[in-house]
């Protein structure tokens, strides 16, 4: 593919398309496809909520072992070949859950599942800095975790349906249909994804200069990223959203269907009416860290996610549960691209994919608690309500940690 072949477009925008498409198979079906498949993949293999919670960890392990060397990975090799590979894992993974029926091979295939996703998410959402200047990087992040709002949309459509035509095989039938989606999207992937604008002698969207990327084999200064107390700061921030917004994904359904006594599809049209609102909540919210700085936009968004999760937690009727669905949908995806825009304003593009899978590992860390903590609580005290105050409380936390952590980085930040 040549430059001229897309004269009448930056072939920047071009590579946002697929990343955002990335997205969508790595975590929109991969992960998020799991909270609706959950009450029918529980019955079909007689979990209780703890082991549904540990099944959850399993693909989230997965998920953050690739994450924290999937960016390095993807600044040495290039982002087009992780990101491409991990794609095809991905899509592996749920095929072969698909064809298990047991709770250990289940759990095994989740596992690699989350491998592959791990690897997208952090090597596709560090390749804006390379693409997007500064001015314009926000944007980027926020269109491309759109995807994941598209595959909430989808899953929420589907999954019900398929459930009503195969009865107690649906959670398989599921699984299979987004596997095989996943593994042609790792074929597009490596067919139109490029590293850089460089290497197609175009110059970054927003930028006047070409960007000298250098070589693969360049020297790469790790301590710039591994030892800055900036990028840690930005991890601290990251871990409360790490536990609150998988465990709400997680178990929306299900606190739904179980405590609130809402039908699997009243549940499956909530989970869409959430992917609706969420499909411009990364380029509206992206576009503002752009203009007020990173670490106000943080601020606010935990702010409202807590709300959110208040609101889930304490409210017993259908108004209740649809602003819930509003609110966060609105704000939903945010708070990944910006800290992913900050990665790039801090470091640039050649290290930005390893600096975002760094401060995943703390993301992570709140990630992988989650699923198994909110599960187990729900267990003792048979309900889901006391798991969502406490995601609350750690949202609200969240807030404070993004006012006062990352004050030293206010120069890098865009803030006052």
């Amino acid at each position: 593919m040549t430059k001229k072949s897309f004269s009448f477009v930056h072939y920047g925008w071009v590579v946002l398309i697929m990343g955002t498409f990335a997205i969508f198979g790595a975590l929109g079906l991969a992960r998020f496809g799991y909270s609706v498949i959950l009450p029918n993949m529980q019955s079909g293999l007689g979990m209780d909520n703890g082991q549904a919670g540990l099944l959850a960890t399993m693909g989230l392990v997965g998920y953050l072992a690739l994450a924290i060397i999937g960016g390095a990975l993807a600044s040495r090799y290039g982002v087009r070949i992780i990101a491409s590979a991990g794609l095809a894992l991905a899509g592996s993974g749920m095929l072969f859950m698909g064809l298990s029926n047991t709770y250990l091979t289940v759990a095994f295939w989740s596992g690699l599942s989350g491998l592959g996703s791990g690897a997208v998410n952090i090597a596709i959402m560090g390749l804006w800095p390379a693409w997007f200047s500064r001015k314009r990087r926000g944007l980027a992040s926020g269109i491309a975790v759109s995807g994941s709002s598209m595959g909430l949309i989808m899953t929420g459509f589907v999954v019900p349906r398929i459930i009503s035509a195969y009865g107690e095989n649906a959670w398989q039938i599921s699984w299979l249909v987004f596997g095989s989606i996943t593994l042609l999207l790792a074929v597009g992937s490596f067919l139109i994804v490029r590293n850089n604008p460089a290497e197609m002698g175009l110059k970054p969207i927003g930028d006047d200069e070409v960007i000298q990327y250098g070589s693969r084999n360049d020297n790469v200064n790790w301590r710039s990223v591994y030892f800055s107390a900036t990028v840690w700061s930005l991890g601290i921030v990251y871990i409360a959203f790490g536990f609150s917004y998988i465990v709400f994904m997680t178990f929306f359904v299900k606190h739904l269907v179980s405590d609130a006594g809402l039908t699997g599809a009243a549940a499956g049209k909530l989970y869409v009416l959430m992917g609706w609102f969420s499909l411009a909540s990364g380029i509206i919210w992206g576009m503002l860290s752009d203009r007020i700085g990173r670490k106000k936009t943080l601020t606010i968004l935990y702010l409202i996610h807590g709300l959110a999760f208040s609101l889930f937690a304490v409210g017993n009727s259908p108004i209740h549960f649809t602003i819930t669905a509003m609110l966060y949908g609105i704000s939903a995806w945010s708070i990944p691209a910006i800290i992913s825009a900050t990665c790039g304003d801090l470091l640039g593009p050649k290290l930005a994919p390893a600096a975002l899978g760094f401060v995943t590992l703390f993301f992570g860390i709140g990630q992988v608690l989650g699923p198994v903590v909110a599960g187990s609580i729900a267990d003792v005290y048979g309900s889901f309500s006391p798991v969502f105050l406490l995601t609350a409380a750690v949202a609200f936390l969240g807030a404070l940690s993004s006012a006062f952590l990352v004050k030293s980085a206010a120069h890098y930040l865009n803030t006052d």
